[in-house]
């Protein structure tokens, strides 16, 4: 008797449930919100796109700081579109601070560079700055053309963490451009880390860093930690103080994403 019960019982369960609609195309595409449009920049990234922030556009510095006085104009010399580190006045850092973005960045070793691996044409750009002096996560500036160093020191490496998948520097006196994709930690509310910074880089249109998970703040001596939990924060290029002739850039620009 209990199993006719049963058998009566799932022979109505099975009954009342409907059939799955049949798909169609329609069923699986959205339409809104609709993609905003922009306008693309050209020349391989030589002109900003439409809804890109332009951080140096070759008339001045007005979009930086120093580092050791955020109240203090960038102190590093502009001239005829192309902006120069200026030795032994420190580092400067972006007024705006971002989080995830897309930047765009060129920077050129002068045709007169000397001193080897590390003392030759040396800068940095920290992708986010934590801190005073060079506090943040750094993406190696050097000239790795013809100049050997550490792996994990030479242009294109997250400075004392990974090295980049290949060399693709220009020679002294050309342009080079990177292309970063940053993607920035995030942390719980009681500061433990919860997800590590990410980046992507694309140097003189080759890929050198793969969405390379970042270990912390990169370190000159020690090993790297997430112990400093953050939000937003801005973007500081390196004076670095070896006796090498000073570098420079241009063109600089960045999407928040």
């Amino acid at each position: 008797m209990l199993l006719g019960v049963f058998t009566l019982a799932k022979a109505q369960t099975q009954a009342t449930v409907p059939t799955p609609p049949k798909m169609v195309p329609e069923m699986t595409e959205f339409w809104e919100p609709e993609v905003k449009v922009i306008t693309p920049g050209t020349g391989a990234g030589m002109t900003a796109p439409s809804d890109a922030i332009i951080l140096f556009d070759g008339k001045d510095l007005s979009q930086w700081v120093s580092v050791k006085d955020p109240n203090a104009p960038a102190p590093w010399t502009v001239n005829k579109g192309v902006f120069t580190v200026k030795k032994g006045t420190g580092n400067i850092q972006t007024k705006q601070s971002f989080q995830d973005y897309q930047l765009h960045i060129e920077w050129q070793i002068p045709a007169t560079i000397t001193g080897k691996s590390q003392a030759r044409g040396n800068s940095g750009i920290f992708l986010a700055s934590v801190g005073n002096g060079d506090a943040g996560y750094e993406l190696q500036v050097l000239d790795s053309y013809n100049n050997r160093t550490y792996a994990n020191g030479q242009a294109g490496s997250i400075y004392k963490q990974y090295r980049p998948l290949v060399n693709a520097m220009r020679k002294p006196g050309e342009w080079n451009v990177y292309d970063v994709v940053f993607t920035a930690p995030r942390f719980k509310e009681d500061g433990s880390l919860f997800s590590p910074a990410r980046v992507t880089v694309i140097h003189n249109g080759v890929i050198i860093q793969n969405n390379t998970m970042i270990k912390g703040p990169t370190q000159y001596i020690g090993i790297p930690d997430y112990n400093q939990p953050h939000g937003k924060a801005p973007i500081k290029l390196q004076d670095h103080g070896d006796p090498s002739e000073p570098i420079s850039f241009r063109n600089i620009w960045i999407r928040e994403l």
